[in-house]
């Protein structure tokens, strides 16, 4: 049986599967087509001090394979959020993430204190990478010594799980991530939007009132991917991955790359129920990969990492025995590196196929096969 549960900080999640912030509103819009309940958490919309307009119309454009918005987080502000949003959003069932953003250190400061107070929110997502707003947002993402002065700031005046929501439009995104985790950060989510635009060719002017915008959807996928991937190698806190998922197979991807949950976000205009779609569908996508003969896993992959010892009749084996993904990690699960090493001294020799895997979600596809990143392997 999957296990789906997962950690994130000190917050225990049943699964997970989250919806993304400015995609699902409160969470009670979308209650008459799934039961909300069952998701792992919800992020609600951006929140901010003071009350936001958001910016002029139009602020959205569609684009092949995603969307641009240009919203501008626009909210009546967190005063409102607690006398009236709040009441309702308690009674959903399920954990309830806000998503707090601000044009200064101090507009973050005062929000999170404020929301501290709610027992019943047990995280904020910090957001710290919205490119469609002129002051704070972005501006304090690019850089790792604004994002850390922000996080640093807000980690003093909150002290329940506190999620750093990351911009990919940076040049080097573990940069900004490694800079956060020193600051206090529980946890990273990523990405955010893709900054892009959109031009009316027969008006001859862009589409957006802002002249650019947030890009999502599955086009940036693959740039999601990478950055959810390299950003899970450099820190130790978990990673929340997001960015153009839409199946149970593309959430299963951000898994493998190294996220302990996901986000489904713009998806959701798309079918309000993809979201729950997603979860019941993950369990069996999932199992369905960990009965994937190695046969398979071995035919277009060179196993292949620095500093490990790679014995080349392990895949000859594996492969005429037939291993599943499954099967590699269940031999192991409970044996460490050095034990491994200490039964070939002992015995100078190991009676069976003994794999290493550092963790299961580290077997992952890799071009037109499978990898298992970390491994040594002894044979007869």
């Amino acid at each position: 049986m999957v296990q789906l549960s997962t950690k994130i900080g000190s917050l225990e999640l049943k699964n997970p599967v989250m919806t993304a912030s400015g995609t699902f509103g409160y969470g009670t819009e979308y209650a008459d087509f799934m039961d909300i309940s069952r998701l792992g958490a919800i992020i609600v919309k951006g929140t901010t001090l003071a009350p936001r307009q958001g910016n002029p119309y139009p602020r959205m454009a569609e684009t092949p394979s995603g969307m641009l918005n240009a919203v501008g987080l626009q909210n009546k502000g967190v005063d409102y959020f607690v006398d009236h949003i709040y009441p309702e959003v308690q009674k959903i069932g399920t954990a309830i993430i806000v998503n707090v953003s601000g044009s200064c250190i101090d507009d973050y400061v005062q929000t999170a204190s404020i929301i501290n107070t709610l027992d019943d929110i047990p995280a904020i997502e910090l957001n710290i990478s919205c490119p469609n707003v002129k002051q704070g947002g972005m501006a304090f993402g690019v850089n790792p010594e604004s994002a850390a002065q922000v996080v640093s700031a807000v980690r003093k005046a909150y002290d329940k799980t506190l999620i750093v929501k990351l911009s990919p439009n940076v040049t080097d995104i573990t940069e900004i991530a490694r800079a956060v985790e020193g600051a206090g950060a529980d946890s990273v989510s990523l990405i955010n939007t893709m900054l892009g635009m959109a031009i009316d060719a027969e008006k001859r002017r862009p589409i957006l009132s802002t002249i650019t915008g947030g890009m999502s959807g599955p086009a940036v996928k693959p740039v999601a991917l990478r950055m959810v991937w390299q950003t899970a190698k450099a820190v130790k806190i978990p990673v929340i991955g997001l960015g153009g998922i839409c199946s149970a197979t593309d959430a299963i991807e951000f898994l493998l790359a190294g996220a302990s949950a996901i986000q489904i976000g713009t998806a959701n205009f798309i079918d309000p129920s993809i979201s729950e779609k997603v979860l019941t569908e993950l369990p069996i996508t999932w199992s369905a990969t960990d009965s994937v003969p190695f046969r398979r896993l071995s035919e277009h992959c060179k196993f292949d990492n620095p500093g490990q010892h790679i014995c080349d009749a392990y895949c000859q084996e594996a492969v005429e025995r037939e291993i599943t993904v499954r099967e590699l990690y269940d031999l192991v699960q409970h044996r460490t590196f050095n034990e491994i090493e200490q039964e070939a001294v002992d015995s100078n020799k190991v009676q069976q196929l003994v794999v290493y895997i550092d963790h299961p979600y580290q077997v992952y596809e890799h071009e037109r096969g499978y990898c298992i990143e970390y491994y040594r392997v002894e044979v007869e």
